[in-house]
């Protein structure tokens, strides 16, 4: 069966150079004695990249939505303006309390001209202590009702500082759920964010929940993936796997599926709720499995070389990715037998 050498190139990837361990015995000299081993049986199945946490920034102030910064997609840090919720009626408020302290301040300025010459006037011996006292209490209200205003003045202030709509925590935004000029009310959500740590959400069927396990290696698909977090190969070019790890299986089915939280470096958090295709191990099986590079292909046709110096055609199916500790490389469907040793071809 042709073999496409991106299957090839795929496994030569995935492939550590290092013994092969119970699947074949390497001896110093390159020779490889065949014994089939275990390998796990993968299967393809679907996750979605999900924001572990979903934070929503809201507004503290109801008026009219204004100078709105931010779009869907865009990132966003703690504290960032996202945008400003404005009430006319607050300057209003403030011009009026402005001019009701600088009302105060006119008669604290005559209560105080007052006390002074009731002080005086007692100082002579004309006036009375009465009208001392009257005097002194008068500019003790004065004071006493400006800082109240300027108190009731500090809330107004507060009132117009709190129209700005903040981002609670880092992340990107999932959705922008207003519009400039809308009215709103305090308390209204005006975008959702997701912070920056993100998982892939998996769905399998419930006949393979007994075998996933958290701690479990899994490969995850391209799709999702930064691009500087994408491996490569020697030639320079992108592979289509990459690890990861199973962090969370719930307890409970849902939908005839086991639901399960898995890491991977470098996952791609643009597309929140993209679809990732995901290799997830359901199992075991005995197979041969050999290095690529004592492989080689002519006229359509896998060979190996054995240490007899015989060549002779083998089946290869799909490649073994590495997974965990257990080394990858290619199967062997036909062609080999256990026992058989093979050597690296020449000029390979």
């Amino acid at each position: 069966m042709p073999r496409p050498t991106a299957l090839r190139m795929l496994a030569a990837l995935f492939l550590t150079v290092a013994p092969l361990g119970a699947a074949v015995a390497q001896q110093a000299d390159g020779r490889i004695t065949v014994r089939p081993r275990p390998v796990e049986d993968l299967k393809a199945v679907f996750a979605t990249v999900e924001s572990v946490h979903e934070t929503l920034a809201r507004t503290r102030i109801g008026g009219t939505i204004a100078d709105l910064t931010v779009k869907e997609g865009d990132k966003v840090a703690t504290g960032q303006r996202l945008a400003t919720v404005r009430d006319p009626k607050l300057p209003l408020q403030l011009a009026s309390l402005d001019a009701r302290i600088q009302a105060l301040q006119a008669q604290q300025t005559q209560a105080d001209l007052e006390l002074a010459r009731a002080r005086q006037l007692r100082a002579t011996g004309t006036g009375t202590q009465q009208r001392l006292d009257d005097a002194q209490s008068a500019v003790d209200v004065a004071r006493a009702q400006i800082a109240a205003m300027r108190a009731e003045r500090a809330v107004v202030e507060q009132q117009l500082r709190e129209g700005d709509v903040l981002a609670p925590a880092n992340g990107r935004i999932l959705q922008v759920k207003v519009v400039d000029g809308a009215v709103v009310l305090a308390g209204e959500q005006v975008a959702s964010i997701a912070t920056e740590t993100y998982v892939l959400r998996l769905h399998l069927p419930e006949r393979h929940a007994r075998f996933l396990r958290e701690g479990d290696r899994i490969l995850v698909g391209d799709r999702g993936l930064a691009p500087a977090a994408r491996a490569e190969d020697g030639a320079g070019r992108t592979a289509d796997l990459r690890p990861g790890t199973v962090r969370l299986v719930y307890p409970e089915l849902s939908g005839g599926q086991v639901v399960a939280d898995a890491t991977v470096g470098g996952l791609g958090d643009f597309f929140v709720g993209e679809r990732v295709r995901v290799y997830v191990a359901t199992g075991s099986r005995d197979a041969i499995v050999v290095p690529p590079e004592y492989v080689v292909r002519r006229f359509g046709t896998d060979f190996v070389r054995l240490a007899d110096g015989a060549e002779v055609p083998v089946q290869v199916g799909g490649p073994i990715p590495r997974l965990g500790d257990q080394p990858g490389g290619l199967e062997v469907l036909s062609g080999l037998k256990p026992g058989d040793v093979v050597v690296r071809p020449e000029g390979v």
